[in-house]
Parts: structure tokens; sequence; C-alpha cells
């Protein structure tokens, strides 16, 4: 594809991500704060922690009493299915799709002038471009995942301690098994929803 070719493909394609309301970063920002203060403040403000205990308990809690092993891959496997699905309906998978491809574009016309290295200036330039954007469209979910993410979290640390800290299969602790187990849950439930 020559370089005509791709700023008109690219220009067709800006129309499309531009079209859609762009957003700000605040609420997001706004968000992330929010729930870094419930983090922070988890054991200051014991309505909020009592409240969570109090769903959380006989319903997460039940599964991990039933079974930890399999009570924490149900609740992993829940919590990766509510947020691939917050992620797919509340970003714009197409501008991220025509995102994608631009992206995939400019890594080919990268390889093409990787000897020539005013080029490979130009088009890195262009490449760091997409992440703010790339971030825009993807972080939409933040703003209706931080905040019960975060609690969900507080009361697993609480759980667990409770529980007097104990290991999966052994050696895993809660953490890494949550986080393999859910990247492993959100690869199937992402390509089974068609989440870009």
């Amino acid at each position: 594809m020559t370089d005509e070719n791709l700023e008109e493909n690219k220009e067709a394609k800006t129309s499309v991500l531009t079209s859609k309301k762009g957003g700000s970063f605040f609420p997001i920002i706004l968000m992330m704060f929010l729930s870094l203060g419930m983090y922070f403040f988890w054991d200051k403000i014991l309505f909020i922690k009592n409240a969570v205990h109090a769903v959380l308990d006989p319903t997460a809690g039940w599964l991990l009493n039933l079974n930890l092993t399999i009570g924490m891959l149900i609740v992993v496997f829940v919590i990766t299915l509510i947020t691939t699905l917050i992620q797919k309906y509340t970003t714009d998978q197409k501008a991220l799709k025509e995102l994608k491809k631009e992206q995939k574009l400019l890594q080919e016309e990268m390889k093409k002038y990787k000897d020539h290295p005013e080029k490979m200036a130009e088009l890195s330039k262009k490449q760091f471009e997409f992440i703010p954007r790339t971030f825009k469209l993807t972080s939409r979910g933040i703003l209706f995942t931080g905040v019960p993410f975060i609690l969900f979290f507080r009361w697993f640390f609480d759980t667990f301690t409770a529980m007097g800290d104990p290991k999966f299969f052994g050696v895993l602790p809660w953490f890494w098994f949550y986080l393999i187990s859910a990247m492993i849950f959100s690869s199937i439930l992402r390509k089974l929803f068609k989440v870009v």
C-alpha cells in the first residue's frame, strides 16, 4: 500500500472515529480517584465496608466456603463476564475495529521502512497518536466497573485474610489466582462475544 493510499484510508477512517462523540477524560479520572479513595478509606468508611460484606458474604462468600477453588473460579468467571459485557456495550466497537485496522496498516508500513530512520520516526509519531484515542475508547468501561471492582477487591482482601491467606493449588495467593483465571476467562469471553 502506498503512502497516498495509507493517507486516504486514514482520512476515511478518521471521519468515522471523529464523528462519534469524543468524550472527555474527566469522568474517567474522577472515577479512578473515587475508586482509589474507596480503596484507601475502606476501614474508615464503615457503612460502605459493612454494606459490601452484607451483599457479598452470603453470595460470593458462600461459594468460597462451599469449595474454595471452584467457588473462586465461579466468582472470577461472573466478574469477567460482567466486565466483558460492559466493555462490549459501553465502547464504540466499530471505532475500535477501525482503529485496530489503522494500527495494523501502520505497522505494515513500518516494516517496509525499517531501514529508513526518517520515515520510521514519522511513522512512530503517528503510532503514538493512537494511544490517547485507544485509551479514550477503551476506558469508558471504567466508569461502570471502577468502583465495584475496587469494592470486590477489598472484600477479597478481607475474606482471604480472615481465612488465613489460603493458597490455591498449594502455591498461588488469591490475587495471582484471580489474575490468571481472569485473563483466561477474558480471552475466551472476548472471542465469544467479539469484543475488540
